[in-house]
């Protein structure tokens, strides 16, 4: 008989996260350019095909983890509150995360966090991975949130502008890391964070020439 759908799915789902798993695990132990997608497979006791049904490319086995947040930055535009801007809303919304220790804004000193993110930010292919896969669509999306703005402005000025507010959040989230691979927590680094997150948002607000 059949499975019922349901229960093939959460199958599959249990061998997408088990590979997932696998894969960061060796990756943490070993680096990532040192462990074949072959490994992965034979760790997670499945065939390299059934491997690359689940995650097309071995940066997979690693970005997929951003998926969540794909489209996060129009969202918050697209549903700020009235009256506010949208980088306004961002840099709440940034703020918020950094009171919450998201670890997006890369303000968070768990063991587990700080390894993922060592091992995005000093891995050459996943940090390229990362901004073609996901950094483009995030400014894609953003672009098509923000309002057209005055006169017969082109829409290349809506993409600038959501790739300035893009960098900030990702420029912002490397520099927390940063601060945390120094050795300080995210406790200590916390108001140096707000402080770099304000005057970073607020320099887009009142125009880069003011530098």
């Amino acid at each position: 008989m059949d499975e019922p759908a349901g229960l093939r799915e959460r199958k599959k789902e249990r061998t997408r996260n088990l590979i997932a798993q696998e894969a960061l695990r060796l990756f943490r132990a070993q680096g990532f350019d040192e462990v074949s997608v072959v490994e992965v497979a034979a760790a997670a006791e499945v065939s390299k095909a059934t491997l690359f049904r689940y995650f097309p490319t071995k940066e997979d086995l690693v970005l997929h983890r951003f998926a969540d947040h794909l489209g996060e930055a129009a969202r918050v535009v697209r549903e700020r509150p009235a009256g506010l801007t949208p980088t306004a809303a961002l840099r709440d919304h940034f703020l918020a995360g950094l009171a919450d220790r998201n670890p997006i804004t890369g303000l968070n000193d768990h063991p587990e966090i700080l390894s993922f993110q060592d091992l995005i930010y000093r891995t050459p292919s996943l940090r390229i991975g990362m901004r073609q896969r996901y950094t483009s669509q995030d400014i894609d999306a953003l672009a098509d949130a923000l309002p057209p703005g005055s006169g017969d402005a082109p829409p290349i000025v809506r993409r600038l502008a959501a790739a300035h507010l893009i960098a900030v959040q990702q420029e912002l989230g490397q520099e927390n890391w940063r601060a945390i691979t120094s050795g300080r927590t995210a406790d200590e680094e916390y108001d140096d964070a707000v402080a770099a997150a304000e005057g970073a948002y607020g320099q887009l607000m009142t125009g880069l020439d003011a530098v």
